[in-house]
């Protein structure tokens, strides 16, 4: 059965024991794995993050860290020693650098990754927020920040990865990661997200990863779902 690294499957369930059960259920199909802010916050959910690791597999802590630059620089630090692959924080410069100062006196090889704006976000909600630019025009601008600030990548909509890809190209670092949330198969209900692609379209437009929650883990068969995806983004370049 195939599997790609590139396919993160967020674990988006209400316990760890359904979230462990799901692991169970996908086997060695899927290899890496978010756990977002419903688990982490539950007793024992850190714990379960470092137990998929101990079990070889690929975690990406979404926190989405936001608080003062020496606050970050604790959280990123403590959650860097603890063992992690992929840390969130949100895209902030004073954030970004407390979070790479945090982590680099970590010395691990956790990744940093700056979330630039929601993917449930459209124009007219970052409007209503008060921003007076578009939600492409305003990834741009953190992205050329988050390069600046030294962050190992970004999350951002499928739609920004071109343009993300070419602003980390002209600053020379081909190895900047775009992980895109909002992803959906063809066909797959949009839920509340407001800029999707499918997962092919998404590594095309220069993602290195693809994070899929719901159509995976609500599907009657998450195995088949998974498995579909796999073999769907199977010889797109990275």
């Amino acid at each position: 059965m195939l599997t790609d690294p590139r396919l993160i499957i967020g674990l988006d369930l209400p316990s760890i024991d359904a979230a462990r059960a799901m692991v169970e259920r996908l086997g060695s199909t899927i290899s890496a794995y978010k756990v977002g802010l419903t688990l982490l916050a539950r007793p024992g959910g850190v714990a379960f993050a470092h137990e998929l690791r101990t079990a070889g597999k690929f975690v990406f802590q979404d926190w989405k860290l936001h608080d003062i630059g020496a606050q970050v620089e604790g959280a990123a630090r403590a959650v860097a020693e603890g063992g992690c692959d992929l840390l969130t924080v949100h895209a902030e410069p004073q954030v970004m650098r407390g979070a790479v100062k945090g982590r680099d006196a970590a010395g691990t090889g956790t990744k940093l990754l700056a979330v630039t704006v929601l993917t449930s976000l459209s124009d007219a909600d970052l409007a209503e927020i008060g921003y007076g630019s578009t939600a492409g025009d305003l990834v741009e601008r953190r992205v050329r920040q988050a390069l600046d600030c030294g962050v190992d990548g970004v999350v951002s909509s499928p739609l920004e990865a071109a343009r993300v890809r070419r602003l980390a190209n002209e600053a020379g670092r081909p190895d900047f990661l775009i992980v895109t949330p909002g992803v959906r198969p063809e066909g797959a209900e949009l839920g509340d997200q407001q800029r999707v692609a499918t997962p092919r379209a998404a590594l095309q437009a220069g993602a290195t990863h693809l994070v899929v929650a719901r159509p995976v883990v609500a599907a009657d068969n998450p195995l088949l779902a998974a498995s579909s995806i796999v073999e769907s983004i199977d010889g797109v370049a990275v």
